[in-house]
């Protein structure tokens, strides 16, 4: 908080640049066993986390994120069943996996059980398919939840992580994607939150090297903006079990069981699209 008590700035160094957003008050503040949480509220984008001084999501934009990291995934994989969630504290991302009707069950293993119960105080409207009875949530550690989960019981693994820093620091590594590889059945697909694409490259690069070295035949990486989020430009990377991208499922995306914000089939196939200094980084 600037010395004002009027605005929220964070501050990426390594960039040298800076995001900020007009503050009314703070609403709320949590020191956990893994991490220190503050809620406030906006003058124009309502509600906002923050944890460790990093900006996790606001009222007004969450579902851009939200939306491209469950909806890609279940509409290219052909026919998910069973999903599990690393992270996703805030619950958003398991309110838009448990969209598709199709889906028998999705297990969220989040480390940090106060920031679910945050969500459910100052973003209820994230929290509303808490109590689906396709939905099961536990307070563990995510990385130990992979490496003990049965090989090829699950179709779909969504890596909704903070930063590769404090608790979501052992989620960008090759033995964390071997235990996801392990895990997947035939044709099942592991897609995770991958950094900005503009300030973040490095990582992005590493990420994808380590799930190829880890043994997924394909990737594939997708862009989309994202306001409160360094440069304002981020990614999410599918990664492929055992078979090459061959698109999505056009037709079930172009008509949904369900409303969505952002998404739709023309934003996946263009979202799929990647500018030049990106492709060259990845070759």
């Amino acid at each position: 908080m600037s010395g004002d008590n009027k605005w929220f700035t964070e501050i990426f160094a390594a960039s040298g640049s800076a995001f900020g957003l007009a503050i009314s008050k703070k609403l709320d503040e949590v020191q956990s066993p893994f991490q220190h949480i503050e809620m406030f509220e906006t003058t124009h984008f309502g509600n906002l986390m923050v944890i460790d001084g990093v900006i996790m999501l606001s009222s007004r934009d969450n579902f851009l994120y939200h939306e491209m990291l469950s909806h890609p995934v279940l509409f290219t994989h052909p026919n998910p069943k069973q999903v599990v969630i690393i992270g996703g504290g805030d619950c958003g991302t398991l309110r838009e996996v448990l969209k598709h009707p199709d889906i028998e069950q999705v297990t969220q293993i989040d480390i940090d059980e106060q920031v679910t119960r945050m969500a459910e105080k100052y973003f209820p409207e994230l929290c509303e398919s808490n109590n689906d009875p396709r939905a099961t949530l536990k307070f563990a550690d995510g990385i130990a939840y992979m490496r003990d989960a049965a090989p090829g019981s699950l179709d779909v693994v969504i890596v909704d992580s903070t930063d590769p820093i404090g608790p979501g620091e052992g989620l960008f590594n090759r033995a964390f994607y071997e235990s996801c590889l392990k895990a997947l059945r035939p044709g099942g697909i592991l897609v995770q939150q991958s950094e900005s694409p503009l300030i973040h490259m490095p990582l992005l690069k590493a990420m994808r090297d380590a799930m190829s070295e880890a043994g997924f035949a394909d990737l594939q990486s997708l862009l989309f903006p994202q306001m409160v989020y360094p440069s304002g430009w981020w990614t999410c990377t599918l990664a492929r079990k055992d078979a090459k991208f061959d698109g999505f499922r056009v037709e079930a995306a172009q008509n949904p069981a369900f409303e969505t914000q952002y998404y739709n089939a023309e934003v996946h196939q263009a979202a799929m699209a990647l500018p030049n200094f990106v492709k060259k980084a990845f070759s």
